[in-house]
């Protein structure tokens, strides 16, 4: 049986839109508001972040997010709370971005059950090497889940290997060296990733990390990427409006409109 997030990649001329914002940011209803919002604006793959005090790999307006979503008070419990309202909302596909400390304070096999039951298809642990990834692939297949794994500029073509045998989904494509945040272009280093890994698998490829405007969209669609993903601009839309939750639901559908046309060509 075809997963959520296969069916999103079996669509011809589209690049799949996969739209990012943390989980309880700023608290748990408005969160669960923007996630809709993200939704109904046309996003293919809902991805949410898993608040945590030192996210590595995130810039400033992520970690911004992660800050206000706990003092909000967000748990792990919060996050389920808020992935079962989004289920019974929309069957679009919903992957958590996590780090390794809070699946392990959980306990690895509780964390993908809860997950699972709430209606998670993918989970990508930032911070979890490949070569120490066994017993969460193990786990996740035995619920279903998709492991989804980063490949950066760096990323040998030994690792690769070891990354797309235990890889489902798709891949999630750092198109910069550094953290998240908005960047001016798409770099010729980001498009020839593309290539290189393409080499290695047919797993859909998603480009992440500095994607923010239609252009960029357009730029990573015509060198072959079958989706992209968009958090840093968004978390800005949300934190721009955080005195005013109707103009930011306005502001985050009519963007989702905008970047999900971009990749549409057919």
């Amino acid at each position: 049986m075809m997963s959520r997030i296969d069916r999103v990649f079996t669509k011809k001329g589209d690049a799949a839109f996969i739209g990012f914002t943390v989980a309880g940011d700023p608290d748990k209803d408005t969160s669960v508001r923007i996630a809709k919002a993200l939704i109904d604006g046309g996003t293919d793959i809902l991805e949410l972040g898993v608040p945590f005090s030192d996210p590595v790999a995130d810039g400033p307006t992520i970690q911004k997010a992660d800050e206000r979503a706990l003092a909000a008070g967000t748990t792990p419990d919060t996050i389920f709370a808020i992935t079962r309202e989004l289920r019974a909302y929309s069957d679009v596909p919903i992957v958590f971005l996590v780090y390794y400390n809070m699946v392990y304070r959980r306990v690895v096999e509780r964390f993908y059950r809860e997950a699972h039951d709430a209606g998670v298809d993918g989970i990508l642990i930032a911070d979890m090497p490949v070569e120490e990834s066994d017993e969460v692939v193990n786990v996740a297949a035995r619920y279903g889940i998709d492991p989804i794994f980063l490949i950066t500029q760096t990323t040998s073509d030994e690792r690769m290997e070891k990354i797309v045998l235990r890889a489902r989904g798709y891949l999630y494509l750092v198109s910069v060296l550094g953290v998240t945040g908005a960047r001016e272009r798409v770099s010729d280093e980001a498009l020839a990733l593309l290539v290189r890994v393409r080499k290695h698998t047919k797993l859909p490829l998603a480009l992440g990390f500095g994607i923010s405007t239609p252009e960029h969209v357009k730029t990573c669609a015509a060198a072959g990427a079958d989706g992209v993903i968009v958090g840093s601009a968004i978390v800005a839309i949300v934190e721009r409006n955080l005195g005013n939750p109707d103009a930011m639901e306005l502001e985050l559908k009519k963007y989702v409109a905008q970047m999900k046309a971009a990749g549409t060509w057919a």
